[in-house]
């Protein structure tokens, strides 16, 4: 068995420090992204892309050495950061309105000619437009390039009345003082018009570069360091990765049309009796050898208060369904949970492919109780036309959920899922039909290689006591009838965990969880208990290292026969 994974993960406190330090001095200008809050799947819940920010192009800024900076400031740079200031004033305002008079400005200081110059003419053109509260904030003074930004305004309403042959109401002692003012600022009007300019020409590039007006790009990235230490096992220390280009659309501002293409060589790891409780989520790829493939093509529509999901292909219910398991559950991305275990109930794993699935909401959005019903069905084989396939006649999965939200705090579902499973289907197979993503092979394939029904019933649970801690968890209990002799029987499954979200630093999440993987009751022996431990570290908005062990016990419901898995991981994940 190799050790190279074991005594990375026991120096993993030295390098993860480096990193970070390393990390802080090259990324010292920060790029913005939504990184950490868009996910590579959005259920329902959240709020969909606008056209009017269906464009995200990021720019990677130049490395800066402040202290450099600070003493080889000029002049020049002195403007530009008074201008930057103003304009950064601005954009903490949602809006504009009109001001009619400079004296509207309650922090403004009538102390010298130039402020009643420009007030005269404000007043007669009604040429300025300042904040809503009537102010510029702070109680303070005008500065000069607050001054001229009012003074290019009214310059600016004077070309337009003489541009409109409306001169005469413009008269040869304004236009006097106008050019008096315009040679006292004339620096500041000539930065501000400049960086305008210099705006213009930028948005005129990007414009003339977009692939698209509708559609913008949400990348991820793995890359995965794992090994299996448990004794007896046959596994050596692998490098894996997987890569996922999620092309976002919406034609009205409200819908999104997800089209995704996978690529990855990332497999699990094997644990004994050909079990399935060492499955990661990065694991969850179309292919291992790097082929690309579409794995996903959704579209999510609102019809009044219901919001509407409909899944061609690659479809599985936490895309449509509220999973109750918060900073655990990343759809099934890089920056939740380590196993397929922890990142959500098992129940969800039921089904998949493509169908339909709709949230419905009820009473007033504004009240602290908040209910509504979820309900899906999908099917895993909807393509194939010949008999006991198709959508209704091969494998499927019909999902009810009642969602109650309490306030911020707590968060409760109630779930049951049927489904019919032909032969040698796995039960939590996420519509891949024969391969199973979690749990036991006992509880997968209760029914041998028979067709059989299930019928499954799930609660679970978050509680948020304050914004640094949350708790959640799940219990699941399936009934198995097979269609074949001695085929039935049930399936137990529960779990709960504890995060610690911000945890060192902002987007920083410490989780620990523990519970027992889906296993059949009526096997003799000691439970499959999971136990799994994770520190995602943010290095910024797009990087983040996740160091975490999996401590397995009782693989395989092997009647204590069967040697613990520990599988330790170092995850690095990438979104763009």
């Amino acid at each position: 068995m190799s050790d190279l994974l074991w005594k990375t993960l026991v120096i993993s406190p030295v390098v993860l420090g480096v990193t970070v330090l390393g990390s802080a001095r090259a990324m010292a200008a920060k790029v913005l992204s939504s990184a950490e809050d868009i996910k590579t799947k959005v259920v329902l819940t959240e709020a969909p892309i606008t056209s009017d920010s269906s464009i995200f192009i990021q720019t990677t800024q130049p490395k800066v050495n402040q202290q450099l900076v600070a003493q080889a400031k000029t002049d020049e740079n002195n403007v530009l950061e008074q201008v930057d200031r103003y304009r950064r004033e601005g954009n903490n305002q949602n809006s504009l309105s009109q001001v009619t008079s400079v004296s509207q400005f309650s922090d403004v200081q009538p102390t010298d000619w130039a402020f009643q110059a420009l007030q005269s003419l404000v007043e007669r053109y009604g040429c300025i437009a300042g904040y809503p509260n009537g102010t510029y904030r702070g109680n303070r003074a005008l500065t000069r390039y607050e001054f001229a930004a009012g003074l290019n305004a009214c310059l600016d309403r004077v070309n337009e009345l003489i541009a409109t042959a409306t001169a005469d109401l413009v008269t040869k002692q304004d236009l006097a003082t106008l050019q008096r003012l315009q040679e006292e600022f004339s620096a500041e009007l000539a930065t501000l018009r400049g960086r305008v300019d210099s705006l213009e020409t930028r948005t005129a590039e990007l414009e003339a570069n977009q692939f698209s007006t509708t559609t913008k790009l949400v990348g991820e990235a793995i890359f995965a360091l794992t090994d299996n230490f448990g004794s007896g096992d046959n596994n050596n220390t692998v490098f894996q990765d997987r890569v996922r280009l999620d092309f976002q659309s919406s034609f009205t501002g409200k819908d999104v049309l997800h089209t995704r293409i996978a690529a990855g060589n990332a497999t699990r790891l094997a644990l004994s009796n050909d079990t399935f409780e060492g499955t990661q989520t990065f694991n969850l790829s179309p292919s291992n050898d790097n082929s690309a493939f579409i794995d996903w093509l959704a579209y999510y529509f609102p019809v009044g208060n219901s919001q509407v999901y409909i899944a061609a292909t690659g479809g599985i219910q936490s895309d449509y369904v509220p999973t109750v398991n918060p900073y655990f559950e990343d759809f099934d991305g890089g920056n939740g949970a380590l196993s397929t275990f922890a990142s959500e109930s098992p129940i969800y794993r039921i089904g998949g492919g493509a169908g339909i699935g709709f949230n419905l909401g009820f009473g007033n959005s504004n009240s602290s109780f908040k209910p509504s019903l979820t309900f899906g069905y999908l099917a895993s084989e909807p393509n194939n036309p010949n008999p006991g396939s198709g959508l209704f006649e091969g494998n499927y999965a019909a999902l009810g959920q009642l969602n109650l939200n309490v306030g911020d705090r707590l968060t409760l579902a109630a779930t049951y899922v049927h489904g019919y499973h032909g032969g040698g289907s796995a039960l939590f197979d996420t519509g891949s039909v024969t391969n199973a993503v979690v749990g036991t092979a006992q509880a997968n394939f209760v029914a041998g290689g028979n067709p059989y029904v299930s019928n499954s019933f799930g609660f679970e649970a978050a509680f948020k006591p304050s914004d640094k801690l949350s708790i959640s968890g799940f219990v699941l209990y399936s009934d198995i009838t097979g269609f074949g002799a001695n085929d039935n029987g049930e399936v137990w499954s529960y779990g709960a965990g504890v995060a610690l979200p911000d945890f060192g630093r902002r987007g920083n999440v410490l989780g620990v969880f523990a519970g027992v993987q889906p296993y059949l009751g009526s096997v003799n022996g000691d439970k499959p208990y999971h136990f799994e431990g994770f520190y995602k570290y943010r290095i910024s908005d797009n990087i983040s290292i996740t160091p975490g062990i999996i401590w397995l016990t009782n693989p395989g419901q092997g009647g204590g026969n069967n040697d613990d898995a520990i599988i330790g991981t170092l995850r690095t994940t990438f979104n763009f």
